[in-house]
């Protein structure tokens, strides 16, 4: 046995690792997109085309397991297929639900807008697609495994040859990170038995504790090997009560002044706690007229969409949330949430808001800025000085939300002397420079991810401890 990581080794994205059971089986652990600097985009289109490509030899790959459907953890799946593998691509039933929509989105921004392509290549995701369930034990069909593949008696094979077949099996266990998301355990099998003779453990990301809406990941029982994510390996979040009063004043000074709140986030997961934050917030003051008055806007197809998987899938929800469904409460749901569709609107809802005169937050993707509706927005309001960005997730070094979160601490206060441009700080997009006079704010807290903290607690709360 031996593992192969093909991505997220020196930076966090393009997460993809094949697990090795033996030399004629390998399984694939996710298969997904780099992004900011990782994506190559500065060393040439050459170099980004690289980092598409499966560039690895997948000619034993019998299945890919796919921890949740993160952009940069099954990003590059549409190449997987491209490069011929027709195995089973296993998922729990909320990632398998949502899977078809992230990739249908990825292709339209970043490969083709031809129908009959993606159609084509949908078809065969959702053919090799398999959900399964939370908790419960799936054998993977090996080569040579004949036992598995054919229960009746294969010509030529006699009983000592069938002992000698590898087998593996794998269970999804709740990671608590985004709706679906899991980590996977994977057993194999000694040749001559069925004890499980190995077991390895892929984190895939897993979830911050206390985190809204999602129970927080509990620990597997033992795990010889583990693999587990790092991307806030070195740092801890502030904790929940602390990141909502911190929200909640960030957002009451920056509509003071009537302005826009501009929140670029993932449509999957942190969309989705955002809005059950400000429900709290706005239940909480019912007799404020700031809270009462401000305009809650969902900018993103892909976020509207799955906030309605999130609530489809509210047997999910940790026990905090139910409770609030059954006091009536709709916190993925209420009367000041308004969501943007067609793009018509979405250019419509820009130039309202350039000529507001009451608050407003904008939620919209992309959560990096790297692309989506979130550009068009910084556009108009980067340089307004009444306007604010709020960061709520990681910015990938080389991503114009990272620029921004790093230029933006500089222009805190500031405000452009059009006739010293050179000392104002500015990002460019789409070619164009833009100065920032918008205050930039960072809650680090709000990370999909589990801190420091929370993944050492993850490995010393397993019963049996990995070697490796």
């Amino acid at each position: 046995m031996k593992i192969q990581h093909h991505g997220a080794v020196n930076g966090v994205t393009g997460s993809c690792h094949q697990l090795h059971i033996d030399e004629q089986n390998s399984v694939l652990i996710d298969c997904g997109l780099f992004q900011g600097a990782e994506q190559g985009k500065n060393n040439g289109a050459e170099n980004n085309e690289k980092h598409l490509a499966i560039d690895f030899d997948i000619s034993t790959v019998q299945a890919l397991i796919v921890t949740h459907c993160h952009i940069d953890h099954v990003g590059r799946i549409p190449y997987l297929l491209a490069a011929g593998f027709r195995g089973p691509i296993y998922a729990t039933t909320a990632t398998a639900a949502l899977l078809p929509l992230v990739i249908e989105d990825a292709l339209k921004v970043g490969v083709t807008r031809n129908k009959s392509m993606i159609n084509a290549c949908l078809k065969l995701l959702k053919k090799q697609l398999i959900a399964l369930d939370y908790k419960k034990w799936q054998s993977l069909a090996l080569s040579d495994a004949a036992l598995l593949v054919h229960p009746e008696p294969v010509e030529g094979r006699d009983a000592a040859a069938e002992a000698s077949s590898p087998k593996a099996k794998i269970k999804f266990q709740m990671a608590g990170h985004i709706l679906g998301s899991a980590y996977v355990e994977i057993d194999i099998i000694k040749k001559s038995n069925k004890t499980p003779k190995h077991r390895v453990v892929f984190s895939g990301d897993l979830g911050a504790p206390y985190a809204p809406l999602l129970p927080a990941p509990k620990s597997p029982y033992r795990a010889d090997t583990l693999v587990i994510e790092s991307t806030y390996g070195d740092k801890n979040h502030q904790n929940r009560k602390v990141r909502t009063k911190q929200l909640q004043k960030i957002i009451e000074k920056a509509v003071a002044d009537n302005g826009v709140v501009l929140i670029p986030a993932f449509s999957i997961g942190r969309t989705q706690e955002l809005l059950y934050e400000l429900e709290k917030i706005i239940q909480r003051k019912a007799n404020s007229s700031l809270w009462q008055n401000i305009d809650i806007i969902i900018d993103s197809p892909m976020a509207a969409k799955f906030t309605e998987h999130y609530k489809e899938f509210k047997n999910l929800w940790d026990a905090e949330a139910k409770q609030k469904l059954k006091l009536g409460r709709h916190p993925l749901s209420f009367e000041q949430l308004y969501t943007v569709d067609s793009h018509q609107e979405h250019r419509q809802t820009v130039a309202y808001l350039a000529k507001r005169n009451k608050p407003a937050i904008i939620i919209a993707a992309s959560g990096m800025c790297s692309g989506g509706r979130i550009v068009n927005y910084l556009k108009q309001f980067l340089n307004d000085k009444t306007a604010d960005i709020l960061f709520v997730g990681y910015q990938a070094q080389g991503s114009l939300g990272r620029d921004i979160q790093k230029y933006g601490t500089i222009a805190e206060g500031t405000i452009t002397d059009s006739s010293k441009p050179s000392k104002a700080p500015y990002v460019f997009i789409d070619g164009k420079r833009i100065y920032i006079n918008a205050g930039v704010h960072t809650i680090s807290g709000y990370s999909a991810h589990a801190d420091q903290n929370g993944l050492i607690n993850f490995v010393k709360r397993m019963r049996l401890n990995p070697h490796i």
